[in-house]
């Protein structure tokens, strides 16, 4: 029976891979190539698990209602910052950390696990709390669930380079988000298309299945066969993350990446301000549930065919992503310029933002199948750490800027990022295509 399961996972993995195994394990060692179908759909299935925990938890629209509907609305504007940068800026010591383990799916696997019950935490404080002190424990479970996601960011690239080839990362990924953003969109549809005013039990429970999708995550992940790496380097973890940070001095091609990815921020900061605008011309909630669709269709049309496409060049799914995002803000900043509050503008930028969910999505995958091939060993893990550190800054920094600017207009904040993602796409031109190295 389980030969036959393995044969089974032989054949659906040649299928995806499209290429003899012996063509593709070119920089694994032999041993890892033999467990690479299984651990393919392992990490795929992990992948597409927390992806759905994700749209369960999504700051910009499950959190940001439950904090209305348990009566703390002020603060709804900590989410996004805390989500994305409270789970970047400590990686370098996070980095330095699972540098000294030669077996790193553990930090996955707890990650995966922390994250669980930091959403259950997050549950807890909705049913039991009223008020500020409900949304004041949903906030203090959402900086514990960004430091458990930053174990799984730094681990999740080291142990993908380690058990999967370099030409089929992209795929991976690309059809974990294709799969992903499918699942989606019929949670959409089933969870909150027409409900209305939901009351705190929809709430808790939601919160309650996206915990039970992180735990199942989480003992998949450690079910992955990795075969231990290397340590060198190990040593006191904040010490060893100071000294990472020469990486920015002395490496010119990866502080080159890390400047072209905060360009590349633009497709991420602009979506929130499509949004705003169309709110301000029509509030229903239908059009909220458009906003949702297009985000989880963007991911499940264009996902795999990115990843498709960076298995070729990393750095030409960047550029095109870029030069996306970049044109799409600026025609959607114009478009409002002129239209203003319009009633029938309020359907354009649903549009608006499923072009830029579908750059968004190139953008992301491309940045990342990049730094997986840009370096191997425990370079990649340095790179990762470093990167996301900085970005977590650059994030807050750049946030604080688009939030000032958006005291002049939304539509100034968009034409702004439209023109730095034009910028990334120049810089990722001059990037060295390390995909066919």
């Amino acid at each position: 029976m389980a030969r036959h399961n393995q044969d089974t996972i032989d054949q659906l993995y040649n299928l995806i891979a499209n290429e003899e195994d012996a063509r593709a394990c070119t920089d694994i060692p032999d041993e890892a190539c033999r467990e690479v179908p299984r651990n393919f759909f392992l990490i795929l299935a992990s992948n597409v698990l927390t992806k759905l925990g994700d749209l369960l938890v999504s700051p910009k629209t499950v959190l940001a209602w439950v904090l209305s509907a348990v009566g703390a609305p002020a603060l709804v504007a900590w989410l996004v910052p805390i989500r994305e940068s409270g789970s970047m800026i400590p990686q370098m010591v996070i980095g330095a950390w699972v540098r000294q383990k030669p077996v790193r799916k553990w930090f996955w696997t707890l990650g995966s696990l922390g994250q669980a019950v930091s959403v259950g935490a997050m549950a807890a404080s909705v049913w039991f709390l009223d008020g500020y002190a409900a949304g004041g424990g949903v906030i203090a479970a959402l900086v514990a669930f960004s430091l458990a996601r930053g174990f799984c960011s730094v681990s999740m690239k080291d142990v993908q380079g380690k058990c999967i080839p370099k030409k089929r990362r992209g795929r991976l990924s690309g059809l974990a988000s294709t799969i992903g953003g499918t699942a989606t969109v019929i949670l959409t549809v089933l969870l909150f298309w027409d409900r209305g005013d939901p009351g705190l039990l929809f709430y808790t429970l939601l919160l309650l299945l996206a915990a039970g999708l992180w735990v199942i995550a989480g003992l998949l992940f450690a079910s992955v066969e990795e075969y231990a790496g290397e340590t060198s380097g190990g040593g006191n973890a904040l010490g060893q993350a100071m000294k990472s940070l020469s990486l920015l001095r002395d490496d010119p091609p990866f502080r080159h990446f890390v400047i072209t990815r905060a360009l590349l921020l633009c497709s991420a900061l602009a979506a929130p301000y499509f949004v705003v605008l169309a709110q301000n011309t029509n509030d229903s909630g239908l059009l909220l549930g458009v906003f949702l669709l297009a985000s989880s269709l963007a991911s499940s049309v264009s996902a795999s065919i990115w990843g498709w496409m960076a298995d070729d060049s990393s750095r030409t799914v960047m550029i095109r992503g870029a030069l996306i995002a970049g044109g799409t803000c600026l025609v959607v900043g114009l478009v409002a310029w002129q239209a203003g509050e319009s009633n029938w503008i309020g359907w354009f930028y649903p549009a608006g933002f499923f072009v830029l969910s579908i750059a968004h999505a190139g953008v992301r995958l491309g940045r990342k199948t990049y730094l997986v091939d840009m370096a191997g060993g425990n370079k990649r893990t340095d790179y990762t750490s470093v990167s996301n550190t900085v970005i977590g800054v650059v994030l807050l920094l750049t946030g604080g800027l688009t939030a000032l600017l958006s005291m002049v207009s939304e539509v100034a904040v968009i034409l702004t990022l439209g023109l730095m993602g034009l910028a990334g796409a120049v810089s990722a031109t001059r990037l060295r295509d390390v995909t066919n190295d």
